[in-house]
């Protein structure tokens, strides 16, 4: 009976330090400590994973959380990088991204419900290879306690989501089973409060 209510107390104690309330205001990411990854199936068997090097986040709250908050990112198209040249190369060219006529990846987010102490669903607009759709993203955010010693109010982001390629005209004239049509999301970043 002693340890059901030790272990019951120790389960209500990480429940609640689990949220921390934040003052309304906007967050910066911090683009050390930050990566907007995506991977993409080749041929049916691996996996090709890669990132933009060029990119800028912020986040607007209106509350004690993110729920309700707005979420703005953009990134360079011509700064995808798959750790290979000739590929990114054609990545960057007419057939898929485009990037001299489609600079800019834009992603704005319309809704942000959170689901959880940590776990939030984000929907929004999605720009890329000047095609635009609504997309839902999920995220889960952590923010560490005080006594971790910060000096600014830190939370971490990991975002992930599945897009198609198929929506935003991206390598039409490639077959499935030469390049998959989902793209995977990844992206993690640790935002500061400004």
């Amino acid at each position: 009976m002693k340890t059901l209510f030790i272990t019951s107390a120790i389960a209500i104690s990480a429940l609640l330090f689990s949220f921390k309330p934040i003052a309304p205001g906007n967050w910066t990411v911090d683009k050390n400590h930050a990566k907007v990854g995506f991977s993409i199936t080749h041929n049916m068997t691996s996996d090709v994973e890669g990132s933009f090097k060029s990119f800028d986040a912020t986040i607007t709250t209106p509350g004690e959380d993110f729920s309700g908050a707005t979420f703005d990112f953009s990134a360079d198209a011509a700064s995808i990088n798959t750790d290979n040249e000739h590929r990114d190369k054609n990545i960057r060219n007419a057939d898929f991204l485009n990037v001299d006529k489609f600079p800019k990846v834009v992603f704005k987010s319309t809704s942000v419900i959170r689901k959880n102490a940590s776990a939030y669903q984000i929907k929004g607009n999605l720009t890329l290879h000047g095609v635009s759709k609504s997309i839902v993203l999920d995220a889960l955010v952590r923010i560490p306690p005080a006594a971790a010693g910060l000096t600014k109010t830190v939370a971490g982001f990991k975002v992930s989501g599945v897009i198609k390629r198929a929506d935003f005209n991206i390598g039409a004239g490639f077959a499935d089973i030469m390049l998959g049509d989902e793209i995977t999301l990844n992206v993690n970043g640790e935002f500061f409060k400004n």
